[in-house]
């Protein structure tokens, strides 16, 4: 026993004592006790006053090894001072329990000389521990008196984590110059042509890409072409001359001496619209245009010096595609080029020529019947049509005739749109020949014929049970009788346009069974003929009951023109039928619940359609500022308008200012009564032709 007590207090007095690392659940090597000597009783009373405040200070419970009736063991015995030791074996988070103490055994493996010293120092600040080194930072141990949010997720799994990467910042993105040029183009799409050339000066990128094909695929200059200069144009037509399909030059003058600029006429090679009405081009320039382009399928040549029957001959030739060719007002074209078109342009649904030489020749129009092929005819101011060219158009020569009808057997025609204006030949001989032959007619403009009457027309309106557009302007022959014809006929339910401007013998008799009947008319034209007050009445009342089982104006809707009438010069309209249609186009509807009144309120609603009248000269400016409020959708200030128009008509009236006009009716109406007298009393009805003594305004006639 006199070896180990020699080594105990070796190591007691030396004061160093060099900390192992602690096996887990290592059992501590027992030491037997020797006897209790003073020098034993004062160093284990040293050793627990000076453990006494770490122990405290750590707020841990006092070593199992001190309690009562326990046996002591050096495992217990602080070797170290105070100011070197930080704690007991016991506060150690790996001792679990056990005493990790080294002792004077030649077998302890804390004596070895490759032991790790820095293994077991601890710092402690306040609550927290911290490792000063030792083990990687995952797999350090978690302090059991305070939990930062650092250890706790140190107490996680190291390869469950989730690894925040670095975003690499991107180097300078250009936005448009890095797009794809079809993303480009696309955007570009939405501009209109002012706007595109505008941004080609951007820069040279710009122009290169604004100036692509792609963009000018429909070059339609019709809302620039006084704005765009000839060099700009050029270069457009130019740039994209193989994609351009729809090429519109109307009214470009500034291209006249430019049409033979190199590479101008050359190209456009897959044209498949091709207009140049009004443009000064040269015959040559016309020429090489319809010789490139043989996908042409509209063509517009009106009004061109340069258009000749040679061109037509070229069209024939190189354009088979052609559906429609409008050479009206080309003095330098007849029948005879004409016919080179007919004959090589199978699908030709449309001709306009219009004031073009020759239609008196009957095999043209032979060959027309023939084909079969035009929906739309348009001959205006075509003098030489006469009654047998127009019989060949439509029936033919020499037709079959049908013994149980009496009409000719042939093929009905497919005309959908027949313009005849200002073809002074034509009289009801030709026109005979038209009825049961037209079935798909829409359109019919018989305008300025002054030899047509009612029998060229009441045979014919029954047979057109498609008729939209009827115009019979300036036909003096015409009377009533038509117009309740065509009150009575197929037509009276697609009817939308009726013109009968100029027809002085056509008035209330006519035109009201029209109004009655026509439920779906948009459009009259009235003008100088007899009509009163009750046709504008009875148009008023038509679209108030057409627009009642439709939708009725919303808040923030602005209501659209649903009529239109032109009612000017009409002697028998007065400002109380204008009055009427003003107070039809600011009329409110109220709803049920509603209070009485006169005036509109939020409650009321108005119809979504108006009137739009053109009247008497002196009346125009009251009604154009009227239809401005109702437009704007100011009903409020409409009817107070219409309303103090209407005071100071009346207050005129009453004053005798521009009365002229009214005392010249009064003595009209005076005189038929007069004359109306005059006749009973010459056939001897009534009270044997006297005639009884008037009073009041109609008895001074003479005087007014």
């Amino acid at each position: 026993m006199e070896a180990p007590q020699a080594s105990i207090d070796s190591i007691v007095h030396s004061g160093n004592v060099t900390p192992t690392t602690p096996h887990p659940q290592s059992e501590a090597i027992p030491i037997s006790p020797g006897p209790k000597s003073r020098s034993k009783r004062l160093l284990l009373g040293l050793q627990r006053i000076s453990s006494s405040s770490s122990l405290t200070n750590r707020g841990r419970s006092s070593s199992t090894g001190y309690r009562s009736g326990g046996k002591g063991s050096m495992s217990c015995v602080s070797l170290a001072s105070s100011s070197y030791y930080y704690g007991s074996s016991y506060a150690s988070e790996m001792s679990a329990g056990y005493s990790t103490a080294p002792t004077s055994a030649s077998s302890t493996p804390g004596l070895d000389s490759g032991f790790d010293q820095r293994a077991r120092v601890k710092h402690l600040n306040g609550g927290e521990v911290s490792t000063s080194v030792g083990l990687p930072s995952d797999l350090r141990p978690s302090s059991p008196l305070g939990r930062s949010s650092e250890s706790a997720e140190l107490e996680q799994d190291y390869f469950s984590r989730t690894i925040k990467k670095e975003r690499k910042r991107r180097d300078n993105f250009n936005f448009w110059t890095d797009m794809p040029s079809e993303i480009r183009i696309e955007i570009l799409r939405y501009l209109g042509p002012k706007e595109i050339v505008q941004c080609s000066s951007v820069s040279k990128s710009w122009h290169q890409m604004c100036f692509d094909g792609q963009l000018w695929a429909n070059l339609d200059t019709a809302n620039f072409y006084q704005d765009i200069p000839g060099e700009a144009l050029i270069n457009i037509i130019t740039s994209a001359g193989p994609f351009v399909r729809d090429l519109n030059l109307r009214g470009c003058v500034q291209l006249r001496e430019k049409w033979s600029t190199k590479g101008l006429r050359d190209a456009c090679q897959n044209l498949e619209n091709f207009s140049i009405e009004g443009c000064r081009i040269d015959r040559t320039s016309i020429h090489c245009f319809l010789l490139q382009n043989t996908r042409l399928v509209h063509i517009n040549l009106c009004g061109l010096a340069g258009a000749t029957n040679n061109a037509m001959k070229i069209i024939g030739q190189h354009c088979p595609k052609v559906e429609h060719l409008n050479i009206s007002w080309c003095n330098n074209v007849d029948t005879r080029g004409l016919r080179h078109v007919v004959e090589g342009c199978p699908s030709l649904r449309e001709l306009v020529a219009g004031e073009v030489r020759g239609w008196d020749d009957a095999e043209f129009m032979v060959e027309l019947f023939t084909r079969n092929s035009l929906e739309k005819l348009i001959l205006m101011n075509c003098d030489s049509l006469s009654d047998d060219s127009f019989r060949a158009l439509i029936v033919g020569i020499d037709p079959e005739i049908d013994f149980l009808t009496g009409r000719p057997s042939v093929p009905p025609r497919k005309l959908k749109h027949l313009d005849v204006t200002y073809c002074r030949n034509i009289t009801d001989a030709g026109v005979e020949f038209l009825p049961h032959n037209v079935p798909d007619l829409e359109g019919l403009q018989f305008s300025h014929c002054p030899s047509l009457t009612d029998a060229a027309l009441l045979e014919l309106l029954p047979t057109v049970p498609l008729l939209t557009h009827l115009d019979l302007e300036e036909i003096e022959a015409l009377t009533n009788v038509v117009l309740q014809t065509l009150a009575a006929a197929p037509c009276k339910s697609t009817l939308e346009h009726l013109g009968i401007s100029y027809c002085e013998h056509l008035g209330d008799s006519g035109m009201l069974p029209v109004l009655k009947a026509c439920t779906n008319i948009a459009s009259l034209d009235m003008d100088n003929t007899r009509i009163s007050d009750l046709v504008l009445t009875e148009a008023a009342h038509l679209l108030r009951t057409r627009s009642a089982p439709t939708r009725r104006l919303r808040a923030g809707e602005k209501p659209e023109p649903g009529m239109r009438i032109v009612a000017y010069d009409c002697a028998n309209v007065t400002w109380m039928g204008v009055r009427e249609v003003l107070s039809r186009n600011a009329e409110a509807q109220r709803s049920p619940s509603s209070s009485s009144g006169t005036r509109p309120t939020a409650s009321s609603s108005f119809p979504p359609e108006y009137i739009q009248l053109k009247c008497f000269y002196n009346w125009q400016p009251t009604v154009d500022e009227h239809t401005k409020r109702v437009v704007r959708g100011d009903f409020a200030a409409a009817a107070r308008l219409e309303r103090k128009w209407a005071e100071w008509m009346m207050l005129t009236e009453e004053a005798g200012v521009g009365g002229g006009r009214r005392r010249r009716r009064r003595a009209r109406l005076a005189a038929e009564v007069h004359a109306a007298e005059e006749e009973e009393g010459a056939e001897g009805v009534g009270r044997g032709g006297r005639r009884r003594a008037r009073s009041g305004p109609a008895a001074g006639c003479s005087v007014m």
